[in-house]
């Protein structure tokens, strides 16, 4: 499929952004890269990831940034409403990469490093 725009949100330095943008060129896609350290994550790019994958997609328990966390704090986090405020403080919180997949006007999202998904689009 050809695509209007594709944009990809992560940390430069992570491993699975790396590979999804050497990926994504290999297979001739040209992309954004939006960086969070730089650039910091885009209340309203959150808002609509939270809606359409869930929370619990967007939040990465698995992490040293989850880690760091206090045991209250990670069981405080029961939702969507919790999750946003830790997200937008840390965003390295956030599982990577997020990519969004523009094409006539909608956006497709997904989470992770999934190239078997992405071939099949």
């Amino acid at each position: 499929m050809k695509y209007d725009a594709i944009a990809i949100y992560g940390i430069p330095n992570c491993d699975t952004v790396k590979k999804a943008r050497t990926w994504l060129s290999e297979q001739g896609y040209d992309f954004v890269f939006h960086d969070f350290k730089k650039q910091g994550l885009p209340e309203q790019a959150l808002n609509q990831w939270l809606k359409v994958a869930g929370w619990e997609k967007v939040l990465n328990r698995k992490g040293s940034s989850w880690r760091k966390l206090t045991p209250e704090e990670q069981a405080s986090v029961k939702s969507a409403d919790t999750a946003r405020p830790f997200l937008l403080a840390n965003p390295s919180l956030v599982k990577r990469p997020v990519i969004e997949w523009h094409h006539n006007k909608v956006v497709e999202i997904t989470i992770g490093f999934q190239p078997e998904l992405w071939l099949a689009r």
